[in-house]
């Protein structure tokens, strides 16, 4: 029996993790392993090195190294953001965000709600782009904080956190300024991220969307911005996070960070040249097919594609049997059985909506990851609507 050749094609879910950032955390998986937060030299040591790593994840944002926080996720910078955010401005009951968020924002919402907090789920268009001009008309005295992402980790579909900034910034309200926060997970290291450009006052990251370790993250909080820990404990982080440090996996994402500062503008370029080739190839194969968020800007390597009249789980499971490997969506609602929210929010039609995958790539793809799912997709979808209960005429695909 012959071999199946894996193709990985669900980057944004979690990546592989760089033989440089490995490299740089060995050290403290082996003989580095003493606690930063100890006062003797083999302490100490290590707290040099884990300040060091923050000052190069400072630096990749256009932070101060004091203004990072470490955190175990992306989630939890979201959390501990919003909450907060929250506890800073006890009278105030009104949070503003976007229909399209990741759950670890919009749970957090429909939480609050139930405790008498209102929420304004600022819709998107067909293109999955913001009505600023609504946002603005939101913003009030009673806002205690904006979190809309820097870019969907469905579709890619950037949002314009430079001029939400420059909005928030400019409005005057009394008892301290309405804070902004971004999830910036799925942008750091595709596009570049610069929290004084965007007037930002928070920003969540988390380190397996590029190429670091799982189970590492980092919330920046702009120095001055009144800050309450969502871990109570010890003293780490300056009492902002409490938890002994993951010493090496904060090595691996300061390498991660740097590997991706340096590489950023051929990366993207790389990465959008070989998604332009696989939509184009999709679209030319595959009738009745939708590529969602195409006329905006988007993430270089991401790309959203619906399919009319099929089930998108049918679709993924034929993939999986071929050594492809793809997602619905998000993989923190996989498995719901639910429509994509965010492909809701853009009205996708009914008949295309179910039938959505998520492709995205990074560093370590290449054409011919392209050429062989361009090999098996084309009959995939010929034969699910064949026998697709979905569908109400004969789409075929071109093999």
């Amino acid at each position: 029996m012959k071999d199946i050749r894996h193709v990985y094609l669900d980057n944004n879910a979690t990546t592989a993790l760089a033989p440089e950032v490995l490299e740089a955390m060995l050290p403290f998986l082996k003989d580095n392993y003493g606690n930063p937060s100890s006062t003797y030299s083999f302490g100490s040591r290590v707290r040099a090195s884990l300040e060091k790593s923050r000052s190069c994840i400072a630096s990749s944002i256009n932070a101060l190294p004091e203004e990072i926080i470490f955190t175990s996720c992306g989630t939890e910078g979201d959390n501990t953001a919003i909450f907060s955010a929250l506890k800073a401005y006890p009278d105030r009951r009104h949070i503003i965000t976007t229909a399209v968020e990741h759950p670890a924002v919009l749970n957090v919402c429909r939480l609050m709600e139930g405790q008498g907090y209102e929420v304004t789920y600022l819709k998107v268009d067909s293109q999955g782009r913001l009505d600023m001009d609504v946002l603005a008309a939101a913003l009030s005295d009673d806002t205690a904080i904006v979190s809309v992402m820097y870019a969907n980790n469905e579709t890619g579909v950037i949002f314009p956190i430079e001029e939400i900034g420059r909005m928030i910034e400019g409005r005057n309200v009394s008892g301290g300024k309405i804070l902004f926060h971004t999830d910036a997970v799925q942008a750091l290291g595709k596009v570049p991220v610069d929290v004084e450009r965007f007037n930002l006052d928070m920003l969540s990251l988390s380190g397996h969307k590029l190429h670091a370790p799982k189970g590492i993250g980092a919330l920046y909080v702009r120095k001055g911005t009144p800050f309450y820990p969502l871990l109570i404990g010890g003293h780490q982080e300056n009492g902002r996070r409490s938890g002994t440090e993951n010493t090496a996996s904060i090595a691996g994402l300061a390498m991660a960070c740097e590997l991706a500062a340096k590489g950023l503008k051929e990366e993207a370029a790389y990465l959008g040249k070989l998604r332009d080739e696989l939509e184009t190839a999709i679209l030319s194969t595959c009738p009745r097919s939708i590529v969602n968020g195409r006329d905006v800007q988007r993430l270089p390597n991401t790309s959203s594609v619906s399919f009319e009249h099929i089930d998108g789980e049918a679709i993924l499971m034929f993939l999986d049997s071929n050594g492809i490997y793809a997602a619905s969506g998000s993989a923190c609602s996989s498995g719901s059985g639910a429509p994509s929210h965010v492909l809701e929010a853009m009205s996708v039609p009914a008949s295309a909506i179910h039938g959505s995958v998520r492709f995205s790539l990074s560093r370590y793809n290449d054409r011919s990851d392209i050429e062989r799912l361009i090999d098996v997709l084309p009959g995939v979808i010929k034969k699910l609507r064949e026998i697709s209960p979905l569908s109400t005429g004969p789409f075929s695909c071109a093999h």
